[in-house]
């Protein structure tokens, strides 16, 4: 009995705990009680909206660095590919000038038949970048004849001396580079001179190989070099008038300082022999120029130049012997290419007096700015045979074209091209120098440099143009 009540006070200390009263009804809890409970429910619930605000967050973030590196990528690759195409496109352009240069023995391509400026390939396009030179406002686009330049290896000082800006020490100084001896010339420089420096190398004492490598000449700087034309394409643009090149002067006759880079060759070249490779026969040795004289003048006729060829023994160069044979310019056209009066089975250094221009022409022995326009002049007229030099004896006095004979041709086998490709859209452009020697068929690549770095060297207009798809607009060839 005694038991019971404590039961009962144990059973009833149960249900108060457990929010129940003493007379069955469910206890009402305190007002605070209510309130601590509906704010924890409320935490619960706000930290579950921030957690996912946070994880939408970082998806959100996450798909627009996706998105975002997806189209780097894409632009990556498109970039790629746009430069890929355009080196493509360069070397079927270099393709293009050897198949154009092919098989012409000797005759500079004509212009109008070679175009060059915008020649489809694919979807893109190249142009061949010539340097203006008579109109010097504008771009022109044309293969380089490189034998209407100066040859380093064989011009006089003389000669380099009429190169725009050229320096006596550094025109001895490129002599003594290229001659096979060590004595220094007047204002010249041999190893001594070199082995001074602070990177010492001795001089070469052989011909040039390239042109660049007139840097390594005493006296030679990158303004002499290309002047105000830093990008070498012919035309001074308006980031080459700044004050970097304010200090250099502006040439004569119109004209603007290109520096000599456009102006000079070390390739030059052509064989002693007929455009078809047979040998040539010397007038000053008579026997077989006797026989090329009887096989294209009549009998009478050859019998009487025959005779006024042996009493002018020996001729200077051919057009000595045109002006002292006796033969007419269409005689002298029949004979020409057959006879010779040197003995070296190669000419290196002659000029292509057909191609050659103002500022080449002003540059060969005895010759100034009167003399050169009078050979523009003459080759431009219309029924000029430019295939032999009977036409320089008529532009020029006769001691004039003889003294030029000595270093004139009317050949020429070693051409350039400076090459611009474009891809079809626009993004990518590559720009290369080649330098084709045609005495073998097919002609050979002697020379290819990469000339990108240089930047884009047209009108900033036409870039425009051709990243808005201007190339795509007109179709492809």
């Amino acid at each position: 009995m005694s038991q019971f009540p404590t039961s009962m006070a144990h059973a009833q200390m149960d249900r108060l705990s457990a929010g129940w009263g003493t007379n069955g009804r469910r206890l009402k809890p305190a007002p605070h009680a209510a309130f601590v409970e509906r704010l924890a429910g409320n935490g619960r619930r706000g930290s579950a909206l921030i957690v996912t605000l946070w994880i939408a967050l970082t998806v959100a973030g996450t798909a627009v660095i996706f998105a975002r590196s997806v189209r780097v990528e894409a632009m990556v690759s498109a970039n790629e590919l746009a430069a890929l195409q355009a080196d493509a496109i360069a070397r079927g352009a270099l393709q293009y000038v050897i198949s154009r240069l092919d098989g012409r023995q000797g005759v500079p391509p004509v212009e109008t038949d070679t175009p060059c400026a915008c020649v489809r390939l694919g979807d893109g396009a190249f142009w061949i970048l010539r340097p203006p030179h008579e109109d010097e406002s504008g771009f022109t686009f044309a293969i380089v004849d490189e034998c209407g330049k100066i040859n380093v290896n064989a011009a006089t000082v003389d000669a380099l001396m009429q190169l725009p800006n050229m320096t006596a020490d550094a025109a001895a100084a490129i002599q003594d580079w290229r001659d096979p001896d060590s004595t220094v010339g007047e204002n010249g420089a041999e190893s001594d001179a070199y082995l001074l420096l602070s990177s010492p190398y001795t001089a070469k004492n052989a011909p040039f190989e390239t042109v660049e490598e007139l840097f390594l000449v005493r006296g030679m700087t990158t303004a002499l070099m290309f002047g105000k034309d830093l990008n070498r394409n012919g035309v001074i643009d308006a980031s080459e008038t700044d004050a970097s090149t304010a200090g250099l002067a502006d040439l004569g006759s119109g004209g603007v300082d290109r520096g000599i880079w456009h102006w000079v060759t070390v390739y030059s070249a052509e064989s002693n022999a007929t455009a078809s490779g047979a040998a040539r026969a010397n007038v000053n040795e008579g026997g077989e120029a006797t026989n090329a004289l009887r096989q294209a003048l009549s009998q009478e006729r050859a019998a009487e130049v025959i005779g006024m060829v042996r009493r002018g023994r020996p001729y200077r160069n051919m057009i000595d012997f045109y002006l002292r044979s006796g033969l007419s310019a269409s005689e002298f056209a029949l004979v020409a290419d057959r006879l010779t009066v040197q003995r070296e089975p190669v000419l290196s250094g002659l000029v292509n007096l057909c191609t050659a221009p103002r500022e080449v022409l002003r540059c060969l022995p005895g010759l100034d700015d009167t003399d050169a326009a009078a050979l523009i002049a003459k080759r431009a007229s219309t029924g000029v045979d430019l295939t032999n030099l009977a036409w320089v004896a008529d532009a020029l006095s006769p001691e004039k074209a003889v003294m030029v004979g000595d270093v004139a041709t009317c050949r020429s086998y070693q051409y350039s091209a400076d090459i611009l490709a474009v891809s079809g859209d626009g993004r990518a452009f590559k720009r290369c120098r080649a330098v084709i020697d045609t005495r073998t068929s097919p002609p050979k690549v002697v020379y290819w440099k990469d000339l990108t770095g240089l930047g884009w060297p047209l009108s900033a207009e036409l870039r425009a143009s051709l990243r808005q798809g201007s190339l795509k607009q007109e179709g492809a060839i």
